[in-house]
């Protein structure tokens, strides 16, 4: 048995909407038309996938495990389509790039350095995206690769380790730590550290916490409300701390200040990637990226 990719975009949609009038709406289909398909669909799977009731519709465990390999199914399906455009219509090798804010973006172009250089014909399309924002153009096939820190793949994602960074502590130059160049983790026990991601949601502030556990306190964090801008910057007219990737020294237009951490902690840079589609780019992007 063959499963059709239409069918199981419908299923998607029911599932995303919580009702087959929003989802055939959103299909441009009648809603008789997509209870219809849903129906072939469960005939053919030989299970029930959704309950209907009056309340709208549930998706059951073998439909939410069926919608999780559907992604995937979906997302190699456009890899593979916008490969063979791609090499149809002679164009370069593009690598579409997605980067979380804890990545950089003078990272991200000191990592694709030994890349271009070695393979002048890959163009790099590079894309900020927040963590959710990530996962979904992974596994829609609309990014190749996915840099991030300490993100937990989602189903049907392969995660790699491309290495491993100093952290370092950023401060507003107005804050009484700037006249200093180094700083022992136990020293900011009373300090309010920002952060990203809500505790317990994101891998990187969970990290970044056990760091300070292992240093012998629990932190107080605060998150950021300056999203999707240089980590150094959030600490700007505040009297809080940020743990950054930055080297040490005066950074932000001399508005922040860069500490050495002692003793040296680090945080892993990953590569995320959706498994089973080809490109070449990204082969060699992971072949050349050494940290």
């Amino acid at each position: 048995m063959r499963l059709d990719l239409n069918k199981l975009d419908h299923l998607i949609a029911v599932a995303e909407e919580g009702s087959l009038t929003r989802a055939a709406a959103r299909l441009h289909l009648s809603q008789q038309a997509l209870s219809t398909s849903i129906r072939v669909l469960e005939r053919e799977v030989g299970v029930p996938l959704l309950e209907r009731g009056s309340a709208g519709v549930t998706v059951l465990p073998a439909g939410a495990a069926l919608i999780d390999d559907a992604r995937v199914l979906n997302g190699v399906a456009r890899a593979a389509l916008h490969r063979a455009r791609q090499i149809g219509r002679g164009e370069t090798q593009a690598l579409r790039i997605g980067y979380t804010p804890a990545v950089t973006g003078d990272e991200l172009v000191t990592l694709l350095a030994p890349v271009t250089e070695a393979h002048p014909d890959i163009t790099p399309d590079i894309h900020q995206r927040y963590p959710s924002e990530l996962t979904a153009a992974l596994l829609a096939g609309d990014l190749d690769i996915g840099l991030c820190r300490a993100m937990t793949p989602a189903h049907g994602l392969t995660r790699t380790i491309l290495g491993h960074q100093r952290l370092h502590i950023a401060v507003s130059c107005d804050h009484p730590l700037a006249a200093r160049t180094s700083v022992a983790l136990p020293e900011l026990a009373h300090e309010t550290f920002l952060v990203w991601g809500a505790p317990g949601r994101s891998g990187y502030t969970d990290l970044l916490i056990d760091h300070c556990r292992n240093a012998g306190f629990e932190p107080n964090t605060e998150r950021t409300s300056r999203q999707g801008t240089p980590p150094v910057t959030a600490v700007i007219g505040t009297r809080h701390l940020a743990f950054v990737t930055t080297p040490p020294g005066p950074a932000a237009g001399d508005k922040a200040h860069i500490l050495t951490l002692e003793p040296p902690i680090h945080a892993p840079l990953h590569a995320l990637y959706l498994p089973h589609t080809t490109c070449p780019s990204r082969t060699t992007f992971l072949t050349h990226v050494k940290l």
